[in-house]
């Protein structure tokens, strides 16, 4: 049985809020997502995210979940650590970027972070939205990873109940080569936040 040992949290709209250390695991790679947390201020020029999941239970158990779901307007709320920290990398001419693949209709997970993005957008970030079907026409990965200056991997590792165990680092020239590809085929293909929300809204 895989027991696991609560590390804390970070913001909710870095995507991995709980982290947890997976308590004898035989994998050598795996570390708690608290341990890149430095690579976001430090990247030099991007830092590239794919979301592939339908959910996410850091957002599920996240007070801005219920907020929402009670019907708050999570669009428009304060900055956070998170915000404060992209609106400082990007003003000095770094990059966030983000494709989130999208199910047909929307799952309520998927509907949380269209309403809750709009305040990353606002504070640098620029989040794409893409149909599962064309990622998965295109050839893209079932998994989500941040890519750093195309250099760096940080792989997710996800329990079946979609809580992060932690991430595997890798700068394998072949990996970062097959990410950059993924990232550039998913950018070309995904649409921009505020005009995937305005289609989504006007389909119902």
């Amino acid at each position: 049985m895989t027991h696991l040992r609560f590390l804390g949290t970070t913001s909710d709209d870095g995507d991995c809020p709980t982290l947890y250390k997976v308590e004898g695991t035989t994998h050598p790679e795996m570390v708690p997502f608290s341990e890149i947390a430095p690579l976001f201020r430090e990247f030099k020029h991007t830092a590239f995210r794919l979301e592939t999941r339908r959910g996410y239970a850091s957002d599920r158990n996240g007070p801005k979940w219920e907020r929402w779901k009670s019907g708050a307007d999570i669009a428009t709320e304060p900055d956070n650590a998170w915000r404060e920290n992209v609106r400082a990398q990007t003003a000095e001419g770094k990059r966030f970027e983000r494709v989130r693949l999208v199910d047909q209709p929307l799952t309520e997970g998927q509907r949380f972070l269209l309403a809750s993005g709009h305040s990353n957008v606002s504070a640098g970030e620029d989040i794409r939205n893409l149909p599962r079907a064309e990622a998965e026409r295109i050839g893209l990965p079932d998994h989500d990873f941040w890519l750093f200056d195309s250099r760096l991997i940080a792989r997710f590792v996800f329990d079946e109940n979609d809580t992060t165990l932690g991430v595997v680092l890798s700068e394998d020239s072949a990996e970062v080569a097959a990410a950059c590809q993924a990232r550039d085929a998913a950018w070309h293909h995904a649409t921009r936040t505020a005009d995937f929300a305005r289609a989504a809204a006007s389909t119902g």
